[in-house]
């Protein structure tokens, strides 16, 4: 039973994963403030857009480098099948918030929290086994 939770888990790996998410989102909000503040656009959407733009190729390249390692698979392939992954994983967050809020009459808050911890450990092992099959 260890042996196939670590095979799932690999705690210095999932260490860089958390690290990596954390940088993915400081570079996120980054962006964020800097469009609005700093080049004074005029829609926070649309700034908000350019910056997840940025915080995902930051995932993705920390992804690959730092967290799996795993860059020896073709980077095109690799980028196609991680920006595919996340709009699923984004679905199926809008999917979580819509059952548990709409739906069920819910607290948002605690779906969102919900529905970002099942992101998180689904993009978590999902990349690992799919996108840079370590």
């Amino acid at each position: 039973m260890i042996d196939r939770l670590t095979d799932i888990l690999d705690p210095p790996e999932f260490l860089r994963y958390i690290v990596n998410g954390l940088v993915a989102t400081a570079v996120h909000y980054g962006v964020l403030t800097l469009n609005l503040e700093v080049f004074a656009m005029q829609s926070a959407g649309l700034a908000n857009v350019v910056a997840a733009l940025f915080g995902i190729t930051s995932s993705f390249l920390g992804s690959r480098y730092f967290v799996f390692r795993g860059h020896d698979g073709a980077l095109f392939h690799q980028a196609r099948s991680f920006a595919l992954l996340y709009a699923c994983i984004a679905g199926l967050h809008g999917l979580v918030l819509l059952a548990w809020t709409d739906w069920w009459g819910l607290d948002y808050r605690l779906g969102f929290l919900l529905a970002t911890f099942l992101q998180f450990l689904l993009s978590y092992w999902l990349n690992k086994r799919l996108v840079f099959k370590v």
